[in-house]
């Protein structure tokens, strides 16, 4: 199996030259930012700082949604509990998913872009500074207006994450315009985001890196802020609409005028399911760095693995309609969205084969980045079986409705999203603070998050299957034991994710020295800065040497 990865001692190259100073600590000695205090997170244009911001705020509003979530399995812990009314509950549902997607999840994986894209391409910073650091302090007021809604007439909005109407057009609350407000925000802030990244990988990357040798992480962002400027207007065209026809005697979604709210379904998931890649494409990158650095292989069809996470994102925006097969669409449009649904198991699975073939044989530690990395390997593959489950016309007619759906959507976001970002956080925060991570904590997350995410979710695939509606504050007595034990699970997980916040302080606060690259397996460019890295770095360009050794081929 070979011995551990960590490598403390291992000093390499210096980048720059530039003075090593500690992002994370704005008092540590070196080059001095040019605000202090707070006025340094409020006007700082460096995108350490910035992506530092991203995930702070990312790992506040993931604890916020997940103490709705807690809310709600302990309405669900037994039948005829009464711990909120149902219109309450309702709320909870509506503004966890719209928390945890808007505010949490994606949040954390542009922060991680931030920090990691111009480090991995050589860059000195964001091709667009300020408009990075406005694209950040917009999600604060987006969330504040969203969560607002509990303190309004009417309670927040309760017409679940998606808001069909006509819940939200005729029956929703006066939040709801909160909400569209808060959508609009993150929207912008979405597209001011992609662009940012779209120019810096385009322009800003070391002259002698070509585009095919960008590191998996890079790729993958580089398609997904492509299909953020695709979806992104689409649901700020769809939640305009809701306000128009909320305020403005429009008709869109209202078939008593002439319109029509299955319109409203098309657009939402037109906007839908290319963000359900949004959230996963970038993890897919995160995976293709982890795996060959703690198998001490290059990764195997790397060709082939951008090429499917282009495939991916193309059909990501084609099959938006398996979410409704039980609107009544018509036979020939089922067939076409079964059929292109099940064509994207063909590249994931392309990218699952590679990732075990750049295992097999290789020379594997299991440090707590590769734990999450194999936990995320093991699950989502689960909920990718499922999702093809429910691509089945048929069969979805079944499940639709059902805690069987709960149960995919979330071995796609938590198992799936989630388990990525933890593992790229355990990944490069050597990188990041300098400190060696605490491999016990590690450790003892990863084991309870995996067997409680289990227990908390696998359950819910047998009360779907039983016939569990979804989003109902109360259930017949036959699906007690489901619940209960979904209910244990996600408290056990809630309380195990502490342990990430321990482990990210302790790093902080000091520890064993990591050295400039304390993953003996890893390569790029990033892992030739010092750890942590200068407050600007790569004011020189790499070198052709430097970016050939550390490529692609830095393996061979």
């Amino acid at each position: 199996m070979g011995q551990p990865h960590r490598n403390p001692g291992h000093s390499g190259a210096s980048g720059d030259g530039a003075m090593t100073t500690d992002v994370l600590h704005p008092s540590a000695p070196g080059a001095a930012p040019a605000y202090h205090g707070w006025r340094r997170w409020l006007f700082t244009t460096s995108h350490k700082d910035i992506g530092t911001l991203y995930l702070t705020f990312s790992l506040i509003m993931f604890f916020a949604g997940g103490i709705l979530a807690e809310l709600i399995r302990a309405q669900l812990i037994q039948p005829g509990m009464r711990l909120v009314e149902p219109e309450t509950f309702n709320s909870l549902v509506s503004i966890h998913g719209l928390t945890m997607i808007f505010l949490a999840i994606m949040p954390a994986l542009v922060g991680l872009a931030n920090w990691q894209i111009p480090l991995m391409i050589g860059a000195p910073d964001m091709a667009l500074p300020r408009v990075n650091n406005w694209s950040f302090w917009l999600l604060p007021f987006a969330a504040i207006l969203l969560w607002a809604g509990f303190l309004t007439p009417g309670g927040a909005p309760a017409a679940g994450w998606t808001f069909y109407a006509p819940l939200s057009t005729t029956y929703g609350p006066p939040s709801v315009d909160f909400m569209i407000f808060a959508i609009h925000l993150m929207g912008i802030s979405s597209v001011m985001g992609a662009l940012n990244i779209i120019v810096t990988i385009t322009n800003m990357r070391a002259p002698s890196m070509r585009m095919m040798d960008m590191p998996l992480f890079v790729w993958s962002w580089l398609i997904t802020a492509f299909l953020l400027l695709l979806a992104m207007p689409i649901l700020a065209g769809v939640v305009t609409m809701v306000l128009a026809d909320r305020h403005f005697g429009t008709s869109f979604f209202n078939a008593a005028g002439g319109g029509d709210p299955v319109l409203f379904q098309h657009l939402f998931w037109f906007f839908g399911h290319p963000e359900v890649y949004i959230m996963i494409l970038p993890v897919f990158g995160v995976i293709s760095e982890i795996l060959p650095t703690f198998s001490r292989k290059p990764l195997y069809g790397r060709t082939s693995m951008i090429y499917a996470i282009a495939a991916i994102a193309l059909l990501s925006v084609v099959v938006w309609a398996h979410h409704m097969f039980a609107v009544g669409l018509p036979v020939t449009a089922q067939l076409f969205f079964m059929y292109s649904t099940m064509l994207i198991s063909v590249p994931t699975g392309v990218k699952v084969f590679n990732w075990t073939a750049t295992m097999w044989r290789g020379s594997l530690t299991f440090e707590t980045p590769m734990l999450f990395a194999l936990g995320f390997l093991a699950l989502f593959t689960i909920g990718g079986l499922s999702g093809l489950m429910l691509a089945d016309v048929p069969a979805d007619y079944q499940y639709t409705r059902s805690y069987f759906v709960v149960a995919h959507l979330h071995y796609v976001l938590v198992t799936g999203s989630l388990f990525g970002i933890i593992a790229a956080i355990y990944y490069w925060l050597p990188k990041w603070t300098g400190h060696l991570v605490d491999e016990r904590i590690g450790r003892w997350h990863f084991w309870l998050s995996f067997v409680s995410a289990n227990l908390l979710f696998f359950p819910m695939h047998f009360a779907g299957l039983a016939g569990m509606p979804r989003r109902v504050a109360d259930y017949a007595p036959q699906f007690a034991a489901f619940n209960l034990a979904s209910s244990i699970g996600a408290f056990i997980f809630g309380a195990s994710q502490l342990l990430l916040v321990w482990a990210v302080i302790k790093a902080i606060r000091g520890g064993e020295p990591a050295g400039d690259r304390p993953w003996d397996g890893a390569r790029g460019l990033e892992w030739t800065l010092p750890s942590p890295p200068p407050a600007h770095t790569f004011a020189t360009p790499p070198s052709p040497e430097v970016v050939l050794a550390e490529g692609p081929h830095g393996y061979e």
